[in-house]
């Protein structure tokens, strides 16, 4: 199994990749090529996928964990950039309406209408786990959040005229067997990354997390939550954390405090492999 860091807000250390407010993976595992989350602009991704050698038109699958601008954004442009239509997995609810209200009101959800995916791809929406190749798996809904987990993002939806807390019950994760173990790939984590890791667990049935990779969302999260998090990491076996994008400077410092060598910040362009 091999994941591509096709783009991310850290582009490395005197690096040719590009780095962008944003996530976007490429899993390879089975033969085929998933690509997880797109950015927020294809042209960042592109560039770096040239660079990593990689060619849009052999991408298989594109997976959106939630319906975030920095998560979507580049989703049109790479479709396009394949000549074919790919399967879109997503979550049901991911068009709907998602904006902030503070500073001032601001759309925040998927920059596009869904017919302008429609006329490029297969969508494939469903809030249920489901296998997408043998061996990967998508989590679904997380629907069952610890407790100090709970949504703290300030984001609203539209529910019949009214203007409502958003949840973000669209985010979903990727997770993968593998001869070492599982290894969990995140969006954002808004269910909240300890909770993705039990229900990774429960839906693979293997006990041993290899890796966890992605944002965590501990950006604005108290030193508390925080600690917690660590602590659940370690009681869950979890053997190597790859992250970045929205986990923020002091959950990655408590991560390395803890983790040491086996804490990784991602950076557009890594490759992480593991067994098969």
């Amino acid at each position: 199994m091999r994941i591509y860091t096709l783009v991310e807000d850290y582009s490395g250390y005197e690096s040719p990749f590009l780095g962008q407010h944003g996530v976007s993976f490429l899993i390879e595992y089975g033969g085929k090529k998933l690509l997880f989350d797109t950015g927020q602009s294809e042209k960042a991704v592109l560039h770096n996928m040239k660079l990593l050698g990689i060619k849009a038109g052999d991408i298989d699958y594109v997976f959106l964990s939630h319906c975030h601008y920095d998560h979507t954004g580049g989703l049109l442009g790479i479709l396009d950039a394949t000549g074919k239509r790919v399967p879109v997995i997503a979550h049901p609810t991911i068009f709907r309406k998602h904006f902030v209200t503070k500073p001032h009101l601001r759309d925040v959800g998927v920059p596009f209408r869904r017919e302008e995916v429609e006329e490029r791809g297969e969508l494939f929406l469903t809030a249920e786990p489901f296998q997408i190749v043998g061996g990967l798996y998508s989590t679904g809904e997380i629907r069952k959040r610890e407790d100090f987990e709970k949504a703290s993002v300030e984001v609203y939806t539209l529910r019949d005229g009214r203007i409502v807390r958003d949840e973000l019950m669209d985010d979903m994760s990727v997770v993968v067997k593998t001869s070492e173990g599982i290894v969990i790939v995140s969006g954002c984590s808004h269910a909240g990354i300890v909770s993705i890791v039990k229900r990774a667990i429960e839906i693979t049935g293997e006990e041993r997390v290899r890796a966890v990779v992605g944002g965590f969302h501990l950006i604005d999260a108290s030193e508390e939550r925080i600690s917690k998090t660590v602590e659940a990491f370690m009681e869950l076996g979890v053997e190597e954390v790859y992250t970045g994008h929205c986990t923020g400077l002091r959950a990655e410092a408590a991560f390395l405090g803890t983790y040491g060598e086996r804490f990784h910040k991602l950076h557009s362009g890594m490759v992480m492999e593991f067994g098969g």
